[in-house]
C-alpha cells in the first residue's frame, strides 16, 4: 500500500519526494509559506529518520490562497490533504461542523498539558483539541531603535497613536528609501483586516452592536481608518495595498521601515542577523492604542495543524502532526537553527528556559502579549462576538474579506474614507441579513 501526505504551505507548490524510495504511506500537508514552515521541510530528514515507512509531499501557498484551498476542500470533503495549516478562526467552526479529527492521544512524549492555556483553548472543543499550534503570536510594534534616537524621541511604555504619527513623520526619509511605518494593505480577513479590525478595538470601536448591526457609519471606524490611511499615505512604503506580512518583513529586514504592528512572530526573524540587515537595531513596544486609552488590541492567533475528518491515512497524518509541534521539534530547531528560532508562542517550557530568554530579547512582550490578549472581550464596547482581530462566525471569513478589499481600494486611493465605509457598511448588512442575523 502507498499512502502520500501533502502539505500546503503557501505562494507555490512544492512536492517534498524525498523520504525514502521504499516510504509505504504518502501524506499531503497543506501549509502557509511563512518562515517557520519553510525552516520545518528543511527540517524533513529528521522524521524521515524516525519514520521512514512515511513520505510527505507539500502544497505551500501565500495564506489568502490557502485559507481559500483548505476551506473548499473541507466544506466539500473533497479529500486533497491528509494534514491542513489552520487558524484559531477554523479549528472550533470546524470541529463543530465535524470537519476536523480529535487529537487528544499524541504520546506520551508530547507533554500537551505544556501548551500555553490561552493557545489550547482556542482550540478546544468540549474538552478535546481539533488542532495543536506550530506556533502562536499576538502582535506588537517593532521599531528601529537608531531611528527612534535619531528623531529625538524615546519609546513610550504603552505608545498611543498620536505618538505613532509623530514617530513615523520624523523617522520617513524617502530619499533614501526609508518610511515611518509599514502596516499590512493586501486585502483579506486575515490580511489587512486583522490589522485594520484590532487597530479598530484600539478606538474603541467594533464590528457590530448587540443586535448584529455594522458600525461602520460610527465615529470611531472612521478614526480608525482615517489615521491608517494617513500614517500610510504620508509615511508608509509605495504600493502598500499589495503588502501583507511577509512583504513587510522583507521591507523591515532591508532597512525600509522605521516601525512595523505586527505579528510577534516576526520578531525573531527581523532579530536574526543572518536574515536581517538591521538585527541589532530592533526595539519592541506594545500595539498602540488610542490617547488616554488602555485597550492595545493586541490578537491572538496560532498556525496549527489539524486533521480532516476526510483523510484515509490518519495515522500518518497524526504521527506527522505528533513530530511537528513536539517538544523534540522544537529541541530540533534549536540545534539546527539557534534556540532564538523555534516556533514561538505554544509551550510554557520555552518562556521558562533562561537559555531561549538570554537570546530572544522579544520573549517576555511576546507572551505578555499573548497572555493579555482579551478574545473574550475584543471591543471596550459590548458586543456579541469574540475574537480580536476576526469576529468568530462563520460568515467574517467572506465579509471579512469584501471589507478589506474596500480598504485596500482605498489605501490605493481608489476610493475616499467615507466611500469605503459606506461600501463596508452596506455590504456587511446586505450578508449578515442573508445569513439570518440577528439569530
Amino acid at each position: 500500500m502507498t499512502v502520500t501526505i501533502r502539505t500546503l504551505v503557501g505562494a507555490s507548490l512544492v512536492l517534498a519526494l524525498t523520504g525514502a524510495a521504499s516510504a509505504e504511506t504518502t501524506i499531503t500537508v497543506a501549509t502557509v509559506n511563512n518562515g517557520d514552515m519553510i525552516r520545518m521541510q528543511r527540517l524533513m530528514p529528521d522524521f524521515y529518520a524516525q519514520h521512514p515507512d512515511i513520505k510527505v509531499n507539500w502544497v505551500t501557498l501565500e495564506e489568502n490562497v490557502l485559507r481559500q484551498r483548505v476551506t473548499t476542500d473541507i466544506a466539500s470533503k473533497g479529500g486533497q490533504y491528509d494534514v491542513l495549516t489552520i487558524g484559531n478562526y477554523e479549528v472550533p467552526i470546524w470541529a463543530k461542523q465535524g470537519w476536523l479529527l480529535a487529537l487528544d492521544n499524541l504520546g506520551a512524549d508530547y507533554k500537551q498539558a505544556d501548551l500555553l492555556p490561552q493557545v489550547a483553548a482556542a482550540l478546544t472543543v468540549d474538552s478535546k483539541l481539533y488542532a495543536v499550534p506550530f506556533y502562536a503570536e499576538s502582535s506588537m510594534l517593532m521599531y528601529r531603535t537608531d531611528l527612534l534616537e535619531k528623531a529625538g524621541l524615546k519609546m513610550p511604555e504603552n505608545p498611543d497613536w498620536d505618538f505613532i504619527t509623530t514617530a513615523a513623520a520624523k523617522m520617513t526619509d524617502k530619499a533614501a528609501g526609508v518610511y515611518g511605518i509599514c502596516l499590512r494593505g493586501k486585502a483579506g480577513w486575515g490580511e489587512n483586516m486583522a490589522f485594520i479590525t484590532t487597530m479598530n478595538n484600539t478606538m474603541g470601536g467594533s464590528w457590530f452592536d448587540m443586535q448584529w448591526k455594522p458600525q461602520f457609519d460610527g465615529a470611531e471606524w472612521k478614526k480608525t481608518l482615517s489615521t491608517y490611511l494617513d500614517l500610510m499615505g504620508k509615511y508608509g512604503p509605495p504600493g502598500a495595498s499589495s503588502n501583507g506580512f511577509n512583504e513587510n518583513l522583507a521591507l523591515f529586514q532591508t532597512g525600509k521601515c522605521g516601525m512595523w504592528i505586527d505579528a510577534t512572530v516576526a520578531a525573531s526573524f527581523i532579530s536574526d542577523p543572518k536574515e536581517s540587515k538591521v538585527a541589532d537595531k530592533v526595539g519592541f513596544a506594545p500595539t498602540p492604542t488610542r490617547a488616554g486609552g488602555s485597550n492595545h488590541g493586541n490578537w491572538l492567533w496560532s498556525w496549527n495543524l489539524g486533521i480532516p475528518a476526510s483523510t484515509k491515512k490518519a495515522d500518518a497524518a497524526r504521527t506527522f502532526v505528533a513530530w511537528a509541534t513536539s517538544p523534540a521539534y522544537l529541541k530540533l530547531v534549536a540545534e539546527k537553527e539557534g534556540i532564538a528560532n523555534v516556533p514561538p508562542g505554544t509551550r510554557t517550557s520555552l518562556y521558562e528556559n533562561p537559555e531561549y530568554l538570554k537570546v530572544a530579547p522579544f520573549a517576555k512582550m511576546t507572551l505578555t502579549a499573548i497572555q493579555s490578549a482579551n478574545t473574550a472581550h475584543p471591543s471596550d464596547k459590548p458586543v456579541p462576538y469574540t475574537g480580536g482581530q476576526f469576529v468568530a462566525i462563520p460568515e467574517f471569513q467572506a465579509i471579512g474579506t469584501a471589507v478589506g478589499q474596500q480598504f485596500s481600494a482605498a489605501l490605493a486611493g481608489k476610493a475616499t474614507v467615507d466611500q469605503a465605509l459606506a461600501a463596508a457598511q452596506t455590504l456587511t448588512a446586505r450578508e449578515m441579513t442573508r445569513a439570518g442575523y440577528p439569530k
